[in-house]
């Protein structure tokens, strides 16, 4: 008899040991299903708003080969220009705590930004004599564009509740920029002023840069892996410069006109900085 008790004791005892460790289970995955963040997994989305750019350090040389001891110098003053962007984004994160997140992205900018036209300064490079005494040079018709912009970044991530999100975002950026040749050359002294076209007018010289990107922001799921967001971003380049020649655009320093005998090489360069505030939709997978 002691000993069917003694058995029905285990027995009972077992029993009671399943059915906790049964509901400690139940728990666990419980709590993990509710701390689980709407936004882990994959999502897409679009957004639009404004976006700054501004070049600075704006300028270039022109040498003459064979030389003719007409190089110069131009500068420009910085430009600010901008417009509304349409991005485009896919990425994905990853539920690293109950609270933080760690996610990758990529986003697209499929709209071109165009600098207004700019002026610029010409003064003769150390040791050239092309512009006289009291004589003013400059340059109009020149612009810049940029196109192709895409980012690559990194992006941690704190999850106020299960349906809202705020995420920081570090990576690399690349854009195309497309320099506009100047489109005439101005020259003023006595009181004469003299416009001529250049031979190279409007054409267009590429060039990639990269920089960095830094960005924060905050999502909030609407309904169903639905969400809005809102993002400013911060993008420095590295200095950009176009390079080209030109046969038969050498300046002659006895009026505005060109002669024929030289290659003239010609470099230009600035400084890019952009900045982005945006808003859009996405949806999480």
């Amino acid at each position: 008899m002691a000993a069917k008790e003694l058995g029905e004791n285990i027995e009972r005892k077992l029993k009671m040991k399943k059915q906790l460790l049964f509901a400690v289970a139940v728990s666990f995955l419980s709590i993990s299903a509710s701390a689980q963040s709407s936004f882990a997994g994959f999502y897409g989305q679009i957004s639009t708003g404004y976006e700054g750019n501004q070049l600075s350090k704006i300028g270039g040389s022109s040498k003459e080969v064979p030389s003719t001891g007409h190089d110069v110098h131009s500068s420009s003053p910085s430009q600010n220009f901008g417009g509304a962007p349409l991005m485009l984004g896919v990425g994905y994160y990853w539920q690293a705590h109950s609270s933080w997140l760690v996610g990758i992205g990529v986003d697209y900018s499929a709209i071109s930004q165009t600098s207004p036209y700019r002026q610029g300064s010409v003064i003769d490079a150390p040791g050239s004599d092309l512009i006289p005494a009291g004589t003013i040079m400059t340059t109009d018709g020149a612009k810049t564009q940029l196109s192709n912009r895409y980012n690559i970044f990194v992006s941690p991530a704190y999850a106020i509740d299960k349906e809202k999100l705020l995420y920081a975002k570090a990576g690399y950026s690349q854009v195309n920029s497309k320099g506009k040749r100047p489109t005439t050359v101005t020259v003023s002294a006595n009181g004469k002023t003299t416009t001529i076209p250049t031979t190279t007018a409007g054409t267009y010289d590429n060039t990639t840069v990269g920089g960095y990107l830094i960005g924060i922001g905050y999502r909030q799921i609407i309904t169903n892996g639905l969400y809005g967001f809102v993002e400013a971003n911060y993008m420095g380049y590295n200095s950009s410069k176009h390079s080209y020649s030109s046969n038969g655009n050498s300046a002659s320093k006895s009026g505005v006109g060109f002669s024929s005998s030289s290659v003239t090489n010609i470099t230009a360069s600035s400084n890019l900085n952009s900045y982005q505030l945006l808003v859009g939709v996405g949806y999480a997978f």
